[in-house]
């Protein structure tokens, strides 16, 4: 496997966001990138936009919500839209699966949960479920070079938000979350940010009221996991901020690895 520059980004509605994707695309040069709520049908997926930049593109998207998407440099191929088990499919586009370079990427969008106790809250825990137990070994093993990334609405630990007092009792920090996190991990992943830095107020995540951003009141829930035998390759990491700013940002900022070759 030749090296291969990975990254994922919730952009928040790709048609909002082509313009800046394209910029950022340019300055980053990623070979493979991930991306999550691009709220477009599959036939409004501008597929053309991103060949004249170099980058194949295979879209799992269903309209107004959601919406996944691969981008790649280096060939896509094998392709799985949403669930690759044999559960049954699921209505929402969440998920999507593609070998690019060698690497089996797999890109998601997890459910936001509601509120803890609520019947999505309880859904969420049930998708993250499916994802350890039927999807991931349907599209890999462990030992193989897998990325799982994406938008997981999951804080890892008290230091991925900026105030664990007033944001413990809702989503996203709730220890069942977090253990259904850590069993994503335990299939076999690691936390690629988390491979390099200790810091805390590494967020991904920032909302836009109340000059969230500027205040740095943030979270970490798009994570960019890797299977061990590619996490033993990993050069850099880093959360790009400056995708943030500007004119018409996404509410995330992307978030990019660097591997090395065999």
């Amino acid at each position: 496997m030749r090296p291969v520059r990975i990254a994922t980004w919730n952009v928040n509605s790709l048609k909002v966001r082509l313009p800046k994707l394209e910029e950022w695309l340019a300055i980053a040069r990623p070979d493979v990138v991930c991306l999550q709520e691009t709220k477009l049908a599959d036939d409004a997926f501008p597929s053309m936009a991103f060949s004249a930049l170099g980058y194949d593109a295979v879209h799992h998207g269903e309209g107004r919500w959601n919406g996944v998407a691969i981008l790649s440099r280096v060939g896509v191929e094998d392709v799985v839209d949403g669930w690759a088990d044999d559960g049954g499919a699921d209505a929402e586009a969440r998920v999507l699966t593609a070998t690019c370079g060698g690497v089996r990427v797999c890109t998601l969008y997890a459910p936001n949960g509601r509120e803890v106790g609520h019947e999505q809250y309880v859904r969420k825990l049930e998708w993250f479920d499916r994802l350890v137990t039927g999807h991931l070994p349907a599209i890999a093993a462990a030992q193989d070079d897998v990325v799982v990334c994406g938008d997981f609405n999951i804080a890892p630990d008290d230091r991925d938000v900026w105030d664990p007092a007033r944001c413990h009792g809702g989503t996203h920090v709730s220890p069942p979350e977090r253990q259904a996190l850590a069993h994503v991990l335990d299939w076999g992943l690691v936390d690629t940010l988390r491979a390099r830095h200790d810091d805390d107020a590494l967020y991904s995540w920032w909302d836009y009221q109340a000059g969230a951003f500027h205040k740095h009141w943030g979270m970490r829930i798009d994570l960019l996991l890797a299977s061990r035998p590619l996490a033993e390759r990993l050069e850099w990491v880093l959360v790009d901020r400056n995708a943030r700013k500007g004119s018409k940002p996404s509410d995330h900022a992307p978030l990019v690895a660097h591997f090395r070759d065999r």
